[in-house]
């Protein structure tokens, strides 16, 4: 795919203006949403999406960067000998593996320990991970492994030693999210499908059946509205699922509850380069993990009830949990004044008001049908959301007696992983003169893309957007002329991932994201300014 100009937003507007009667319509530019973009296209369905802000702006992004079927199900399903959990891991196991598969330059295997101080606990874990080693089948990633006290210290030299009887290493899969979105977009558009980011489904359209046929949409930039028609209409927004199921029926009850996902990031000496920790069991019966993130050490995550909002804070209170168990596990003191950066989510969750708290919810997803023909599909995980695409977009086809091929997307290859070479880095290097960090950042996050950014350094914007990161002016050029960024933010928080990683070195950066911004865009002063404003408001920790 060559890189795109800013003037294709106003042809992917203009088709959706078009009249024409799309097999799909899609609300929601998360995960969900376009994996059953890229799932509809593939086979050979008319498809369109919308995202009334911006691709991955909401839970996407925001995750643990974690590829699992789910530790801590697992223990419920032997506990309870719960069939429900164990298909659930499984099913998660195999989408880990696939996953892997389909986009290798956004995806790896990562090594985990999980520390064991009492004995009776060495059995119970290593049994377990084993158990979930079995699980995976001919999708495993690698064997678990008991390893003894000095094993265990060796793989986490900061670990505490103090009581330490041995550990079990394992292995799970680690991600880049909004990447990954970004990379379901590209690949949604190569099979055909028109995608567009802030514009809002304002309203739902209904036949004189009461069947829904489509939506009225308001274009968040130019503040145009306009009505798309569609043969189905799929809802994939996420914790805001039931915003849209009221849009279509004011007196249907909510099926969703939410959690708050709070992480923080720390600098790298807070853990080994290439293992995580895991932390099976925290005093209110959670799972912690402590991961290398980029150079850095990522913490999360919490899990508390939330009040739903577009760009939730990270309480004072989570930070403060999550930094009491690095101190209880590392032998380094972890304060306020170490923290990088730190973000919240929001994970939607099928609602059971039986629940004691909201840890106790299943993370299956949801998949139902209204009255009216809206299908709603929401819950679930980053690690199934393939899987989630798949059998929504067969529900569809179903409904609408639309003529579909089979699903492809267990074995298609995600944009810019079709021909990822891992020693890529190398030949951009030796191609183009780069630095190895920014060589090897061009290479993880474009994959067999990354010559097209390395040839906008070439032409004169090689230039690192911060000393400390190897993100460079090419990656904004691109980002606005490729991928749709429309707000600094969009280039700093999804596009680069910086301001999750290093919030002041996106605060430093941001000026001159803007500048490069406003001069592929040609904002004026004024619209300069507003920018900054607005970056500025979204790096104060609401990202």
């Amino acid at each position: 795919m060559s890189a795109a100009s800013p003037a294709d937003r106003a042809s992917r507007i203009a088709e959706l203006k078009s009249g024409k009667i799309f097999d799909l319509l899609v609300i929601g530019g998360g995960a969900t949403g376009c994996g059953i973009a890229v799932d509809a296209a593939s086979r050979g369905l008319s498809v369109a999406l919308v995202e009334r802000q911006d691709f991955a702006e909401g839970t996407s992004s925001r995750s643990t960067k974690l590829l699992h079927g789910g530790v801590r199900y697992l223990e419920a399903a032997v506990r309870r000998l719960d069939k429900a959990h164990f298909k659930l891991v499984r099913e998660a196991l195999h989408e880990r593996g696939a996953l892997i598969n389909n986009a290798p330059h956004l995806s790896n295997r990562l090594a985990l320990v999980t520390p064991l101080y009492s004995w009776w606990q060495v059995p119970y874990v290593y049994a377990g991970l084993k158990l979930y080693d079995f699980l995976s089948g001919r999708r495993s990633i690698g064997a678990s492994k008991l390893l003894s006290r000095a094993e265990t210290m060796k793989a986490l030299p900061g670990l505490r030693a103090e009581g330490l009887k041995a550990g079990v290493l394992y292995y799970d899969g680690q991600f880049a999210d909004s990447r990954l979105v970004i990379s379901l977009v590209q690949t949604a558009r190569q099979q055909g499908a028109v995608l567009a980011n802030q514009i809002e489904a304002s309203g739902l359209r209904h036949d004189q059946a009461g069947r829904v046929n489509g939506a009225e949409l308001r274009d968040r930039l130019t503040g145009e509205r306009w009505d798309i028609r569609a043969r189905a209409v799929i809802n994939a927004t996420g914790p805001f699922a039931d915003s849209i199921v009221k849009m279509d029926d004011r007196e249907a009850k909510d099926i969703l509850t939410v959690s708050s996902g709070v992480h923080i990031v720390l600098d790298r000496t807070y853990t080994p380069p290439a293992t995580g920790l895991l932390i099976p069991k925290t005093d209110d019966g959670r799972v912690l993990f402590i991961l290398p993130w980029q150079d850095h050490a990522l913490i999360g995550t919490t899990d508390e009830k939330a009040t739903l909002e577009d760009h939730p804070r990270a309480s004072e209170a989570d930070v403060a949990y999550l930094l009491s168990y690095v101190r209880r596990y590392l032998s380094i003191d972890a304060t306020e004044a170490d923290i990088k950066a730190r973000w919240s989510g929001l994970r939607p969750l099928a609602y059971d008001p039986k629940a004691k708290n909201s840890a106790e919810l299943a993370r299956d997803h949801v998949l139902i049908e209204a009255k009216s023909g809206l299908i709603t599909i929401s819950g679930g995980k980053w690690t199934t959301y393939r899987l989630m695409a798949e059998q929504t977009v067969d529900h569809a086809v179903h409904q609408a007696g639309l003529t579909a091929s089979p699903c492809r997307t267990e074995t298609l290859r995600l944009w810019g992983g079709a021909t990822f070479d891992p020693r890529g880095d190398e030949v951009l290097m030796r191609d183009y003169g780069l630095e190895a960090d920014v060589a090897r950042h061009l290479n993880r996050t474009y994959g067999d893309q990354g010559r097209l950014v390395a040839e906008l350094a070439r032409q004169g914007w090689g230039k690192r957007l911060h000393p400390d990161h190897p993100h460079i002016e090419a990656d904004v050029v691109h980002a606005v002329r490729a991928e749709d960024a429309v707000h600094a933010i969009d280039v700093l928080a999804r596009r680069l991932g910086l301001a999750l990683l290093d919030t002041d070195a996106a605060r430093e950066a941001a000026p001159k994201v803007v500048a490069l911004m406003s001069e592929e865009l040609g904002w004026d002063e004024a619209r300069r300014q507003a920018e900054l404003d607005l970056t500025a408001l979204r790096l104060d920790g609401a990202l």
